[in-house]
């Protein structure tokens, strides 16, 4: 399997169930998942879990990311002060489509306690199946990339 297919899982205690229904739902169709956890449904700290997680797309061990939190937007503030993560929070399909076609999102944040199992799926597909556009968007991602230095 290639490298384009592979994607890492990563969520706090508030999402693992969530999490695993993604990660199944992603395997079904061909991803390899690498799910980094938790299992334990003991409380954790999402920034350690949306910084493990930035690490294996930057460091180019997965193409992509999905990493979850109760709303999505510890996680996802975590994960973007990895340099080269791009990770937008979305309760919205149209959003996820968006980010990867316009912004070239490289993680995906979703918030377990905002948004329901089937629209969490739809979410994934949407970002999954949408490709950056580039041309006009291209220079805008990389001046996102340029303020990290």
């Amino acid at each position: 399997m290639t490298t384009q297919k592979r994607i890492v899982l990563s969520s706090d205690h508030a999402a693992i169930d969530l999490r695993q229904t993604i990660a199944a739902h992603i395997a079904a169709q061909g991803w390899e998942v690498v799910d980094i956890g938790p299992t334990s449904p003991e409380s954790t700290h999402y920034p350690k879990h949306g910084e493990a997680a930035a690490q294996r797309v930057a460091s180019g061990d997965c193409t992509l990311g999905i990493i979850l939190c109760g709303t999505g937007q510890g996680i996802m503030m975590a994960a973007n002060k990895v340099k080269g993560i791009r990770c937008g929070v979305c309760s919205d399909s149209f959003s996820a489509k968006m980010i990867r076609q316009h912004n070239n999102a490289n993680i995906l944040s979703i918030g377990a306690r905002v948004v329901g199992e089937g629209l969490a799926l739809e979410i994934v597909d949407a970002f999954l199946s949408a490709d950056f556009e580039g041309g006009r968007h291209q220079t805008r991602v990389e001046m996102i990339d340029a303020i990290q230095g």
